[in-house]
């Protein structure tokens, strides 16, 4: 878990990839599928469902996003939470290619996605600000230390090969020490 633009799906995908396993993302529960994404939200209940009919046949899976505020009902299965940081500007520009990767030109002053892009790095670079109300450190910080399993803390600006071995580092550990 970690701000927007830190690249938790990318680690996800690649831990799942070195572990064997398979990667899922929060956003693919919270929200329901559309075109643009990310405008119609499932219900908290609609959500815990699907992850539970999702993860209840497997033995291990990698998630990556955010459950705070909504997701507390899957904790008990967390065996280890990675927090990645990275500095604002660094996330900013990270967020900017890859919207434009997914969105192309829309995203680009006079496209038809200008708006939607531009509230979204609003929001997204709001992360950081204590008063903020949506998704931020403060938030994630507190719902961390609510946490019984072992919480990883990693800088995100390593290529995420580099982060997996660190994670899969720290998993080897842990479970050495069980």
């Amino acid at each position: 878990m970690g701000a927007s633009g830190t690249g938790t799906s990318t680690l996800a995908r690649v831990l799942a990839t070195r572990l064997a396993s398979q990667a899922f993302d929060t956003d693919d529960f919270y929200w329901r599928p559309t075109d643009p994404p990310f405008r119609k939200k499932r219900t908290r209940d609609e959500r815990i469902a699907l992850m539970q009919e999702v993860f209840a046949p497997r033995s291990d899976w990698v998630l990556a996003g955010s459950l705070v505020g909504w997701g507390d009902a899957m904790i008990q299965r967390f065996t280890h939470v990675v927090y990645l940081t990275l500095p604002h500007t660094a996330r900013r520009t990270r967020l900017h290619h890859r919207e434009h990767r997914r969105h192309g030109n829309a995203i680009l002053p006079g496209g038809a996605l200008e708006d939607n892009h531009r509230a979204f790095l609003d929001y997204a670079m709001s992360y950081d600000r204590p008063e903020f109300t949506g998704r931020s450190r403060l938030m994630h910080e507190s719902w961390l230390h609510e946490l019984h399993c072992p919480v990883t803390r990693l800088d995100a600006s390593p290529p995420p090969d580099e982060l997996a071995d660190r994670v899969i580092e720290r998993l080897d550990r842990t479970a050495g020490a069980a």
